[in-house]
């Protein structure tokens, strides 16, 4: 029997190898029809600069990412992701809100 570095056996009397492990499911995520987008402005522990956070979304990072880069070239402006949460430099809670809205998020105004 030739030996494989990838292979999990160990000791067996079985002649047979045994079945590999399913891999886990693929993760699903709601549409955006069935989330609700919370937008809030925040400027604290910021040095006293505002940023408009958008939380709520529940997408794999990439798509967050992606959203991140289409909200960022509305708004002119720089921002992040950060725990899950897209932060975009300044106050755009209205275009980033209408943006949203477009794409079927339903929209809650946080705060202020």
């Amino acid at each position: 029997m030739a030996s494989n570095k990838h292979s999990r056996l160990v000791y067996s009397t079985d002649p047979t190898p045994a079945p590999e492990p399913d891999a886990p499911a693929a993760a699903t995520y709601p549409s955006a029809a069935r989330q609700t987008a919370r937008i809030w402005r925040d400027s604290k522990r910021r040095r006293g600069k505002t940023v408009t956070v958008v939380a709520g979304l529940q997408h794999d990072p990439a798509t967050l990412e992606a959203l991140l880069k289409r909200l960022k070239q509305l708004c002119g402006a720089g921002g992040t992701l950060k725990d899950g949460e897209i932060e975009i430099q300044g106050d755009h809670r209205e275009r980033v809100a209408a943006a949203l809205a477009a794409l079927g998020y339903t929209i809650k105004h946080v705060g202020g």
